[in-house]
């Protein structure tokens, strides 16, 4: 297993790989013709214009490899919460893994890296939002240290809602700039 940045050149299969992650992971969370609708190349174009964006002083995306490919990414930086009470709060914004490799070490890989280079980067907590029904999810994120600060925020999609959790850890103490 290989964790590293993620290249332009990473894009396609980051955007095939979010969009599989998505159907697998909230079937029977999120109408299935949702799920059925989401489409690789709006993924691409939003991954195109995050690793356009993001500030590598202070954020990052990275992909795991294994099993001959891409098998996981993630995304962390500055939060975006309007209520952060600093400057010091980073934010695991996504993880996303291929359903092939649940359970096999890669999320845990990639959220550590992610929590060092967070730490390297100077912020002292961490925070992230999962969909409350995620129960997959929710215990990976505690067995990570996360824990829910009891804020919730809804993501009205239309004919649809979400209701998300977020959960929060502090980052004292952990390795900076975690590399594997």
């Amino acid at each position: 297993m290989t964790i590293r940045e993620a290249v332009a050149a990473d894009i396609p299969q980051m955007a095939l790989m979010h969009v599989r992650s998505w159907q697998a992971a909230y079937h029977g969370m999120i109408p299935q013709d949702y799920l059925d609708s989401l489409d690789p190349a709006d993924r691409a174009d939003r991954w195109t214009r995050i690793m356009r964006d993001l500030d590598p002083a202070r954020g990052g995306v990275l992909v795991a490899e294994g099993n001959g490919g891409l098998c996981g990414l993630a995304c962390f930086g500055p939060t975006g919460d309007e209520d952060a009470e600093s400057d010091q709060v980073g934010e695991v914004k996504a993880i996303y893994l291929a359903p092939a490799v649940w359970g096999q070490g890669y999320g845990r890989a990639l959220m550590a890296t992610c929590l060092g280079r967070l730490a390297g980067a100077g912020f002292s907590q961490a925070t992230l939002w999962v969909l409350d029904a995620n129960t997959r999810a929710r215990r990976f994120y505690d067995a990570a240290g996360f824990r829910t600060d009891g804020a919730v925020k809804i993501d009205d999609r239309g004919t649809f809602q979400l209701r998300e959790l977020r959960y929060r850890r502090r980052l004292a103490n952990y390795p900076k700039n975690l590399r594997h």
